[in-house]
């Protein structure tokens, strides 16, 4: 058998070139240009005859999207023996059901656009992190295998570096509520949850916090961070409840925009802490947002 490959999108290159030494792969050459009428060209130089293959892309976008789903089309009709969707931000994750009469169930979309990715000879399957429901995975249709893998040891990780054994761990609802109590569980402190109520249809309110948490370090955990809305006004209950500090971590980092500087402005954290899952916090890195490798963990499932 061939030596197994990892490819990646443009976007993922650095988490593939930091799974291929802890998994002994060969890194794939994929040559891409863009035309001028915005049409993109891709050839994987690399021969995978015969050879696992592992293709590392998020949904970050529709562009990113679709250049994961015709790189994987691409390796298969190249031959690749076995094809492996390491896909760790999958997008559009909160629109796992229709709340209204018409709503795009767009989570469902992309797992069946996934789903219908040609079928390598001894299978497809996708590897999913952390993902914001847990059914999820049952969106995906036909022959290929989903894996849902949990990030929480590097979480625990990262917070027992940050307050040792020393903080309340906290969410931003009660929706993440058995999430947080079984992370809090297995780091041996406190849980504490905010309740919230909905004003209008854009905006809710805090109207009271679970547990104790005066003169107490508190990490609020949330599974992602996009704009920053619900964790900051978490970590102003938490703060108006006593708490001597508020910091945060996250399995995906998003920040759209100026979310990540508007979290630093607000003066309620002294540090924000997330994984190297979506490229933009790969890009923000800074002493204010420590970003920690999957790397190792997702070696782990290839």
């Amino acid at each position: 058998m061939n030596t197994p490959h990892i490819f990646s999108t443009r976007s993922y290159a650095y988490l593939r070139n930091a799974i291929a030494p802890l998994g002994k792969f060969e890194v794939g050459e994929v040559e891409f240009e863009t035309f001028p009428d915005g049409e993109h060209y891709q050839r994987i130089v690399s021969p995978v005859a015969d050879a696992d293959v592992v293709l590392v892309g998020g949904t970050i976008s529709e562009g990113d999207t679709l250049e994961l789903y015709d790189l994987a089309t691409g390796l298969v009709q190249c031959g690749a023996r076995k094809l492996t969707l390491l896909i760790p931000y999958f997008g559009y994750s909160t629109m796992e059901r229709a709340v209204m009469s018409g709503d795009v169930v767009t989570a469902k979309a992309r797992a069946r656009l996934l789903s219908s990715i040609p079928q390598a000879v001894a299978g497809n399957r996708v590897l999913l992190v952390d993902l914001h429901a847990e059914g999820l995975p049952y969106y995906f249709e036909g022959a290929i295998h989903p894996v849902h893998v949990y990030a929480k040891s590097v979480i625990v990780t990262a917070a027992r570096r940050l307050r040792g054994n020393d903080f309340v761990l906290a969410c931003t609802d009660a929706g993440r509520a058995k999430w947080v109590e079984s992370l809090a569980n297995d780091l041996g402190v406190t849980a504490s949850f905010v309740f919230k109520r909905r004003t209008d249809g854009q905006h809710t309110e805090v109207t009271a916090v679970s547990a104790q948490v005066k003169d107490r370090h508190v990490i609020i955990y949330d599974d992602m961070i996009r704009t920053g809305g619900s964790l900051m006004g978490a970590a102003r209950a938490y703060h108006d409840s006593g708490a001597r500090s508020v910091a945060a971590i996250t399995t995906h980092g998003v920040f759209p925009a100026d979310a990540l500087a508007r979290l630093k402005a607000s003066g309620l954290f002294t540090q924000i802490i997330c994984t190297d899952t979506h490229p933009r916090a790969v890009a923000l890195k800074s002493d204010f947002l420590q970003v920690e490798s999957v790397a190792e963990l997702l070696a782990g499932h290839l």
